[in-house]
């Protein structure tokens, strides 16, 4: 496991929640609780009852210990299969809550690191296609991961449906094990995945985001974000406003000297890319929302200054052409920047 993803494992969690599937598609197969419990010698009693959370490094373990006590090549697709609402903790009912897939989506990229910190998810539009990718912390080699969560996520999709989704087209960084047993992939997903993909993603058309969640109670929506929001800062805290605060300084520093990318930050600041957008992740930011937050504080300041022009402004924020800068600015604060300045003078 490379470096930043070894760090990161002694303090990820999985909740306990989440880790019901697992014992019950163990226990499916005759592999109880205590059985796993001495294989991947643990204490008594760490895995019935549930406890509360379980180190994530030690979830991924059981999955690989239980699909082998259990004879089960397809262990992962059998635990997603079982994955209810309550799985997810808060982040599933705001799931229930949500008016459209769209919206659904953009609450797991939120919210799903409150069931666990297995991995993160993202997801890119392009056209009429959309594309859904799920970035493990866990090296590609951990099938059974990767199946589960794909599995569960298509189970719980055809549930807030009310109907079996249309089939994503599935592709997956493992090897997909024996080619033999490839139709349980079928019967699982709809269609059979594409193995050893560079990424973990599944492609479908854009349209569905639009699509409503029938059972949906939107009226909760404001109540459950709201304390999703708050076990979000407390399990931030106390590092969040630290790691915003030290991209926010290596950002400015940057900015005078060209483009400011992620990669340059993480390097300023030790850290690898990845480990840094995770960080910034945790603290409920994101690399651009930070940038994007440096440079407005910036620009007011700048355009304070009447010596400076809108060109030597824009050089100093990082942006190529001023034009890119006044789009920006205007996103920012409704109007133009020459119209802020007149409006502050």
């Amino acid at each position: 496991m490379p470096a930043e993803l070894l760090d990161h494992a002694k303090s990820a969690r999985v909740a306990g929640s989440y880790l019901q599937p697992m014992l019950e598609a163990a226990a499916a197969r005759g592999v109880t609780a205590q059985a796993l419990e001495q294989a991947a010698a643990l204490p008594a009693g760490t895995l019935e009852p549930l406890p509360e959370a379980l180190p994530a490094d030690i979830y991924v373990k059981l999955l690989d210990l239980a699909a082998r006590l259990a004879d089960d090549p397809h262990f992962g697709l059998h635990v997603g299969e079982r994955v209810k609402l309550g799985t997810y903790t808060v982040y599933g009912l705001i799931l229930l809550s949500c008016r459209d897939f769209g919206h659904a989506f953009e609450q797991t990229m939120r919210y799903e690191q409150l069931a666990h910190d297995l991995g993160r998810s993202t997801l890119e539009v392009h056209g009429g296609l959309a594309g859904y990718t799920w970035h493990s912390n866990y090296p590609a080699r951990c099938r059974h991961l990767v199946d589960s969560v794909f599995a569960g996520i298509r189970v719980f999709g055809n549930w807030l449906a009310g109907t079996a989704l249309p089939p994503a087209e599935l592709s997956l960084m493992h090897d997909g094990g024996d080619p033999a047993g490839h139709a349980e992939y079928l019967r699982v997903f709809g269609a059979l995945p594409r193995f050893n993909a560079t990424a973990n993603v599944a492609q479908f058309e854009a349209a569905l985001l639009a699509w409503p969640v029938p059972n949906a109670d939107v009226s909760l929506y404001p109540v459950l974000q709201q304390h999703a929001e708050h076990l979000l800062k407390q399990r931030a805290a106390p590092s969040a406003a630290g790691i915003v605060a030290q991209v926010q300084e290596a950002i400015v520093r940057r900015l005078a000297q060209g483009q400011v990318r992620v990669a340059s930050v993480a390097e300023d600041l030790g850290l690898a890319p990845r480990t840094l957008q995770r960080k910034l992740a945790d603290a409920g930011s994101s690399f651009q929302q930070v940038l994007d937050e440096a440079r407005f504080s910036l620009a007011r300041d700048y355009l304070r200054q009447p010596g400076l022009s809108l060109v030597d402004i824009a050089f100093l924020l990082g942006y190529q052409e001023q034009s890119a800068f006044t789009h920006a600015f205007r996103e920012w604060s409704g109007m133009n920047p020459g119209a802020w300045r007149a409006a502050g003078r």
